[in-house]
């Protein structure tokens, strides 16, 4: 179905042309036909201080959108007319959804921008990446409204045990698992496998990999339905990495391959160690070297920190294997057309868009610049110090993000700074609240 297919129908009356905010959450707005005609010729308003919101709307700061220098005017959101979807519980005539993303000035702080800004640099170097991306988060059967009675503690997740590949759970969510896969086929959403994960209502759903924009679209379109899909049914999901100290962290992996423009794998060499080239070992060296200057796009929030945490089965620092998932950049794969590297490091709270971007512009320029990684990890990588490092803080992760000159370099220097006055708006903000932890430490004898 496309936007035009949509406009010639009778009996279309309303559409949804959402884009994508800086946490990664749809953001939209429901039009009539008629006013879509429009819109898909000359664009939509939507004013930039929606990338200044946290999930809850509070405001960030951004130099220029939204401190005294401000107007709060609207720049136009350009429609992807290859995006639409069905919305999967709209009637027949509501149901069209579209995506869009910032054009002028604004596309500079837009991430699916961004994305599409990266991919079309790497694609004039001559390769074409190939990604899909794994999503964990955590079921409840809580309504949104019983967990925030509870202050959000002691909830009932939908499965108690740890329980990770457990087919018995499998079986007896069976509405769950069935419901979540037909409610991507009208989203066009390529999901291609879904289990338990480590932990009590722990669940993981794959993306197949595709190329362009598409995969990371799907992703964002998974992770805001999931939670509509849950909430329809009386139930909530999370993908806070650290929703509990019981609990393990909460990730996306992404996985990435390369091609040339000929299709063919610049990864695989069957004549080298475990069949990896020399442009896949440059593209290691690329990650272990930018990475870390990145942490905050992995790590975007005040929680994602608390996923590297003694005992979580997050990454030790950018080390990499083959087929080692105690490193941070796994090597999966035995041919040329499954050998790909797992980039295990963003947070379940990341931006699908800006994840990739990241792992994709630090790779290429890791084969651009011919970098060597640093020495395999052999065994066990928790017991043994990586060369390298990310940041592990919010304040550290601030301020290598703003020194960074390839951030700017790929992601440009207003993004770059109005990202990092967002962080730091919501770290100053959380600075001033007092952990209920503190006051059962301190509060009498500290």
């Amino acid at each position: 179905m496309t936007v035009d297919d949509y406009l010639a129908d009778p009996s279309s009356r309303f559409a949804t042309v959402a884009m994508v905010d800086t946490n990664g959450l749809l953001r939209g707005q429901m039009v009539s036909a008629g006013s879509l005609k429009g819109i898909a010729k000359s664009g939509m308003g939507m004013s930039p201080v929606t990338l200044a919101l946290d999930p809850t709307d509070v405001i960030q700061l951004v130099p220029g959108v939204t401190d005294g220098t401000s107007d709060f005017h609207d720049d136009p959101l350009v429609l992807d007319t290859t995006t639409t979807r069905r919305l999967p519980w709209s009637k027949p005539g509501h149901d069209l959804l579209v995506l869009s993303n910032y054009s002028g000035e604004t596309a500079q702080l837009c991430p699916r921008s961004i994305l599409k800004r990266v991919l079309d640099r790497v694609g004039d170097a001559g390769y074409v990446p190939r990604y899909g991306m794994e999503l964990e988060y955590t079921l409840f059967d809580e309504t949104t409204e019983s967990a925030r009675a509870k202050g959000y503690r002691n909830l009932k997740t939908a499965t108690h045990h740890n329980s990770h590949d457990l087919v018995l759970y499998q079986v007896e969510q069976t509405e769950w698992y069935e419901a979540v896969a037909a409610m991507c086929e009208p989203l066009r959403i390529d999901l291609a496998k879904m289990h338990e994960e480590i932990g009590g209502g722990f669940l993981e759903a794959c993306i197949a990999a595709g190329e362009g924009l598409e995969p990371a679209d799907q992703l964002v379109l998974l992770k805001n339905f999931l939670r509509a899909l849950a909430q329809r049914q009386g139930k909530c999901v999370t993908y806070m990495p650290r929703w509990t100290e019981a609990a393990d962290s909460q990730s996306i992996h992404v996985h990435v391959s390369l091609k040339d423009r000929g299709g063919k794998s610049v990864f695989h060499d069957p004549f080298r160690k475990d069949a990896v080239s020399q442009t896949f070992r440059h593209f290691l060296g690329g990650l272990q070297t930018y990475i870390g200057d990145l942490t905050l796009l992995f790590q975007p929030t005040v929680n994602s920190y608390r996923r590297f945490a003694p005992g979580t089965f997050a990454p030790p620092g950018l080390s990499w294997g083959y087929e080692n998932r105690t490193t941070c950049f796994r090597i999966v794969g035995h041919d040329a057309g499954s050998l790909r590297v797992e980039n295990r490091l963003p947070g379940a709270d990341t931006n699908p868009y800006l994840t990739v971007a990241a792992t994709i512009a630090a790779g290429v320029t890791g084969i651009l610049e011919k970098i060597e990684p640093e020495p395999e990890t052999v065994g066990n990588g928790y017991g043994q110090e990586p060369a390298r490092d990310f940041a592990r803080s919010m304040p550290e992760a601030i301020e290598r993000l703003r020194a960074s000159a390839f951030a700017k370099d790929w992601f440009g220097a207003r993004f770059v700074e109005a990202f990092s006055s967002t962080r730091e708006s919501q770290h100053n903000e959380f600075r001033r609240k007092i952990p209920d932890v503190e006051l059962e430490r301190f509060f009498d004898l500290g």
